[in-house]
């Protein structure tokens, strides 16, 4: 979600993975009566675990999909193994791990408010009267839509960290054009101005904002259907729940996440794309419909994991606040 808060948070993030919604199945500590410090606490914990499980399926993803060198999932990984050794596999973490409470704060924050505005209805009622799904999936649109204003930046400098090939600094070899995150912020300021930081946000914003309702959704109805009226969802309802939602909302994700990645990208390159359009169009024309798809095998693959550990430790995090 992403993940992050999916992500495809997250993908709570994005695009590592996404954070699971607060679910209205009766009975569960999701419901959002947890509120405030413990939440965003829980939120932070949750997504960074998914996120530290996930980036390194991130790092090849986004490989894939803005550079033309791969043949494939495997030839990258082993690629990024021998030049880069497994440190490789995490360039450009930092920033999403110091950035997720932020981004999981407003997410959560705006979804749980747009529901109450949506139902009418407080917290306490919304046990016995769960929201409808047309509510889960308007909330979660907002939510998405939302969080995009905060995470933007985040994402372009995690995407430029990690397509970032040159082996660890040794005697004698180039540096890289950037040192850190901080160095990529302030080089992509100077040379792009501070509008470059949000380049690739429309595509962002397209990709999680119908992705975060579907998500929000897929969660919800698989609780519901697992979890006997009045009760909690089990541990394996929510790892289910969890990791099917991440899948299908990734699905759907991947098409405007290869042009994202790719606008993200542009500037590094000196290319300029008019817009999304341009982007999808001139994409297609040079390596044909297929390029829509790229990243979507280990999309699918990471999903399944990444977000039913997300939405278990994101629950038992809850419950352990109280």
């Amino acid at each position: 979600m992403e993940e992050e808060a999916r992500g495809p948070a997250g993908d709570l993030w994005s695009p590592a993975g996404r954070p699971g919604p607060i679910c209205s199945c009766p009975s569960s500590p999701l419901l959002g009566q947890v509120q405030g410090v413990p939440l965003i606490a829980s939120s932070y914990h949750a997504g960074a675990l998914g996120l530290v499980l996930g980036h390194p399926f991130d790092t090849v993803k986004v490989r894939l999909q803005t550079q033309t060198t791969y043949r494939g999932i495997f030839d990258c990984v082993v690629k990024t193994y021998r030049h880069e050794s497994l440190l490789g596999f995490f360039k450009g973490m930092s920033f999403p791990i110091a950035s997720i409470a932020v981004v999981n704060s407003v997410l959560f924050g705006v979804y749980s408010n747009t529901l109450l505005a949506l139902t009418a209805t407080s917290h306490r009622e919304r046990r016995a009267q769960p929201p409808s799904y047309a509510h889960v999936f308007l909330a979660g649109c907002t939510g998405g839509f939302m969080q995009v204003y905060c995470l933007a930046p985040f994402d372009l400098i995690k995407v430029r960290l990690q397509n970032q090939t040159e082996p660890r600094a040794r005697p004698g070899s180039p540096p890289p054009r950037y040192r850190g995150p901080v160095h990529c912020a302030v080089s992509i300021c100077q040379e792009e101005g501070p509008r470059g930081l949000f380049r690739g946000a429309w595509a962002l914003m397209l990709r999680d904002t119908p992705t975060l309702g579907i998500y929000f959704v897929t969660y919800e109805w698989l609780c519901r259907q697992s979890t006997p009226e009045g009760q909690s969802p089990s541990s394996a309802s929510v790892l289910v729940a969890g990791g099917f939602a991440g899948i299908l909302s990734w699905a759907v994700a991947t098409p405007l996440d290869v042009i994202k990645s790719r606008m993200q990208m542009a500037g590094l390159k000196h290319r300029v794309y008019r817009g999304v359009l341009d982007c999808m169009a001139s994409s297609v024309r040079q390596e044909g419909l297929g390029v829509f798809f790229r990243g979507l095998t280990i999309n699918s693959a990471r999903a399944f994991p990444v977000n039913a550990v997300i939405f278990l430790s994101y629950e038992y995090l809850l419950r352990w606040w109280g």
